[in-house]
């Protein structure tokens, strides 16, 4: 009998354990499951060096949305990105999707400049007008050799 209540015992604390490393495997990792709090728009780029995939999407300094996939439109000859947008965000055709860097030498994410004047961005459309990555060491490389 007092084997069965220490067996017991052990595997309750066993499958408390395993569920809260779950659970901090999915919060930690920023897995999105079954959620309907974001919808899809796309940019396309002729240079994300540095962009990562899960880097945040900021619109005025505040975080609204981050990267779900890079690609290769190799037709087009650009870096295309989807971009998960919160749905409380809403833009216009006219928006500007920049890359920008976080710091002197830090991450790179995508700022948004909303436009004002378009017509509603629906989920799944492109956005057109993008600024892409600055190369920080082809600029000094620039400078260092007078081509400025």
């Amino acid at each position: 009998m007092l084997k069965m209540k220490k067996e017991t015992a052990v595997g309750i604390f066993v499958v408390m354990g395993l569920l809260a490393v779950v659970y901090m495997s999915v919060k930690l990792g920023n897995v999105q499951l079954f959620t309907d709090k974001y919808y899809v728009v796309k940019a396309n780029f002729t240079d994300i060096s540095g962009l990562k995939v899960n880097a945040p999407i900021q619109m005025f300094g505040v975080e609204i949305g981050f990267v779900s996939e890079i690609g290769l439109d190799q037709e087009k000859g650009v870096a295309a990105i989807t971009m998960m947008l919160d749905k409380k965000v809403k833009l216009t055709d006219d928006a500007i999707a920049a890359i920008k860097t976080s710091g002197l030498i830090g991450d790179k994410f995508v700022k948004i400049v909303p436009g004002g004047l378009g017509d509603p961005v629906n989920p799944g459309d492109t956005l057109f007008d993008t600024q892409s990555a600055i190369d920080l060491e082809d600029l000094i490389s620039k400078f260092a050799f007078g081509k400025v």
